[in-house]
């Protein structure tokens, strides 16, 4: 009666397992670069609806994120006007009263580094896979 596996039972399922794993890992880390991305997304429309919304009480857009959380009440978080949020860096620019733009980049790299996104006041958010985005790139729907 056989009581143990062999060597090359065992050898056989590890191989198998590591099989398995390498073929599931690049779907797990697409989906945590798609999250990221996601979070972004919200970030930058939280961003425009904040500095629209101050446009509208002050006649002219914040010169930075941190007006935004300094306010009262507060027009965004304070983490998110820190400039850093979910593997994202925005990078806000006060361009005139009636202009700004907001830059998200991520601070992944390798093979969970996400697209790079840009904001204006119209709110159209564009997307660039290659470096920080501008407004020649293409919308994201």
């Amino acid at each position: 009666m056989r009581k143990a596996f062999t060597l090359v039972e065992i050898m056989i399922v590890v191989s198998l397992v590591v099989i398995l794993a390498m073929l599931a890992a690049p779907g797990i880390l697409r989906s945590r670069v798609i999250a990221n991305e996601g979070a972004a997304l919200g970030n930058l429309k939280a961003i425009n609806n904040a500095c629209q919304l101050y446009h509208m009480n002050q006649d002219k857009y914040p010169d930075s994120l941190v007006t935004l959380s300094d306010a009262t009440p507060p027009y965004l978080d304070a983490t998110l006007a820190s400039g850093e949020k979910q593997s994202y860096r925005f990078v806000y620019v006060f361009v005139s009263n009636d202009s700004f733009t907001v830059n998200a980049n991520s601070t992944s790299t390798g093979l969970l580094k996400g697209r790079y996104f840009y904001l204006n006041e119209s709110g159209v958010v564009r997307a660039s896979s290659s470096g920080p985005a501008g407004p020649g790139d293409e919308v994201v729907k």
